[in-house]
């Protein structure tokens, strides 16, 4: 039995199990013996072990390893790329003893095409939370070197490309923020696991914290170029979290615009994977008078920056992601505010 049910986090952080709960305790009513149960939501480290084994011991009066077996196996999925990465990508399976482990690599096996490896609860748990929230902070590192780069009078961009020259310097693109259901939430799975134990976690909450304000950052560059954006009207390119989807979770668009309606400015959204935002963006930009790239959708790449700017009331577009080219802008009479480029200011 697979469990697979959301695990998000609450106001404070802290791991919300509503739906994982529910779902063992339902299970719990149906379970066969020798039954087993592999959990495949990302949780908190510790979950395992300390939340889905008593209750589905205490529900069901069965013992584990003896009544009925438990795993885990973190999904490796994204929106666009399921099937591709439910086949493609390694998975990491975790059992409540050796056995166990090995009998759900053999399952696994027979949809998973890549490295099915073996290991405990912990480890399966701690695997998935730290490569979400390593990728958290590398993209955190590029955004503060781009915060730098725009206070010193540097073009963060041109940064990356030398310094990725270095052998393992891999430094990843900065950008106006991250979003989606996983990397938002899981570096505080992994913070939440040692809250009451004596480790003290600080990259992760400063990670997470960097990341979560470029929407204020964006907002910021807005005001910086246009002064009062009261009554003013702004075009936001891309209301997806992901580049080319249409998922909208945690997107930093919608910090974005509520920061614009706040200031008393009207919102334009175009997003050509979103139906509600659909339709041409050169008339989405009529009587705008900035617009902003959030999103690095492969059709704006194609963008008419001539025809764009004969749309809107101004010529100003700040660019998040970096998808612009900034000759070609200056040559049509774009005034482009590239994140991370203080020479574009």
């Amino acid at each position: 039995i697979f469990i697979d049910v959301e695990t998000p986090v609450n106001t404070d952080h802290v791991p919300e199990y509503q739906a994982l709960r529910s779902a063992v305790k339902s299970l719990s009513l149906e379970l066969k013996r020798e039954a087993l149960v592999i959990v495949e939501s990302t949780v908190m480290p510790g979950t395992m072990k300390n939340i889905v084994l008593p209750i589905l011991e205490e529900e069901t009066g069965l013992k584990c390893n003896e009544g009925f077996y438990l795993g885990n196996c973190p999904e490796r999925v994204m929106p666009g790329k399921l099937l591709h990465n439910l086949r493609k990508m390694s998975r990491v399976v975790g059992g409540g003893t050796k056995e166990t482990a090995e009998l759900m690599a053999v399952l696994y096996g027979i949809v998973v095409e890549a490295e099915v490896d073996t290991s405990d609860w912990i480890t399966a748990e701690i695997v998935k939370t730290a490569e979400n929230t390593y990728r958290d902070v590398q993209i955190a590192f590029a955004n503060e070197i781009a915060l730098i780069c725009e206070a010193l009078g540097a073009d963060v961009w041109q940064v990356r490309d030398l310094v990725r020259k270095s052998p393992g310097r891999e430094m990843l693109l900065p950008g106006a923020g991250v979003g989606g259901h996983c990397i938002p939430k899981d570096p505080w799975l992994l913070a939440s696991s040692v809250r009451d134990l004596s480790v003290p976690v600080r990259l992760i909450p400063a990670a997470r914290e960097i990341n979560s304000n470029m929407p204020n950052h964006i907002f910021g560059l807005l005001e910086e170029h246009m002064g009062d954006l009261d009554n003013k009207h702004i075009l936001i390119l891309g209301y997806a979290y992901l580049a080319d989807s249409d998922d909208a979770r945690n997107s930093p668009s919608k910090d974005l615009a509520k920061r614009i309606k706040e200031a008393g400015a009207s919102i334009v959204i175009h997003d050509p994977y979103m139906k509600e935002y659909a339709g041409e963006v050169y008339k989405k930009a009529g009587n705008c008078d900035a617009a902003v790239l959030m999103t690095a959708h492969s059709e704006y790449k194609d963008i008419d920056l001539r025809r764009l700017k004969s749309a809107m009331k101004t010529s100003l577009v700040i660019d998040g992601r970096n998808l612009f080219d900034k000759k070609l802008a200056s040559e049509v009479g774009i005034d482009l505010i590239r994140l991370g480029d203080s020479s574009t200011k």
